[in-house]
């Protein structure tokens, strides 16, 4: 039955950022089906300390918590112009949104592969198609994510292993909260969205459970966009 393949029961999902906006309401959802969950925030491994993440996944494997599941999720940005963006600040963004995603994936490789079975998903952003003009790097960054997905999925989709793109819009989080809270601001964001709203962090949350599970066991290299539209060219 179709309800069966949607069920986590025995699987181990680690998601990052996790502890509150669109990470937590994925967490919460792959409880609800299951999963064992594995809740991350910077104080349980700072993803922009590549050390960091070496010691933590060190730590997840001599507790036989290697995760099956594997929503990258944590991202970093900041609002400047590009001709003014320091280099310093490139940079860490391209550790914590692109590099410590890979070195992640590369960690969780090895169990997947040995079992057969395993999820790799990123959280990527509408900004891969519509890129803020105050976000280079941040866009740059969720731009390579959408090719690293497309790239080492087809090189371990024979090992029962998924690789995909989930791709929020605009979400009501505590990141976008002020400036959606502005009614000039906020009308112009949603008169440019299709539906003409703004999402909740638990409208990610069915796509997420669809690439995490048996149900979804044929999507891989897909970018999903759950964006009311806004990515759609016109």
């Amino acid at each position: 039955m179709l309800r069966e393949k949607f069920d986590l029961t025995g699987r181990v999902a680690l998601i990052t950022g996790s502890t509150r906006g669109i990470g937590k309401a994925i967490g919460d959802a792959l409880e609800e089906y299951g999963a064992r969950v594995i809740r991350h925030n910077t104080k349980v491994c700072d993803l922009s300390d590549p050390s960091a993440i070496e010691s933590f996944f060190d730590r997840l494997e001599s507790e036989g918590s290697m995760p099956d599941i594997l929503v990258a999720n944590a991202s970093i940005q900041e609002g400047i112009p590009w001709t003014e963006f320091p280099m310093d600040e490139a940079r860490r963004e391209m550790q914590v949104n692109f590099l410590a995603t890979l070195r992640m994936f590369q960690l969780c490789y090895p169990k997947m592969k040995a079992q057969k079975w395993g999820r790799l998903i990123v959280v990527g952003s509408v900004q891969e198609r519509r890129p803020h003009p105050m976000m280079v790097a941040y866009a740059a960054t969720k731009g390579a994510l959408e090719n690293m997905v497309r790239n080492i999925a087809r090189q371990v989709a024979a090992e029962g292993i998924t690789v995909n793109n989930l791709c929020p819009g605009v979400f009501a989080t505590d990141r976008n909260k002020d400036c959606l809270a502005d009614p000039v601001y906020g009308k112009k964001v949603t008169d440019a969205i299709p539906m003409h709203d703004y999402a909740m962090p638990e409208d990610a949350a069915g796509a997420a459970v669809l690439l995490a599970s048996d149900a979804g066991r044929y999507i891989t290299g897909a970018t999903i966009m759950v964006d009311g539209g806004l990515s759609i060219p016109g």
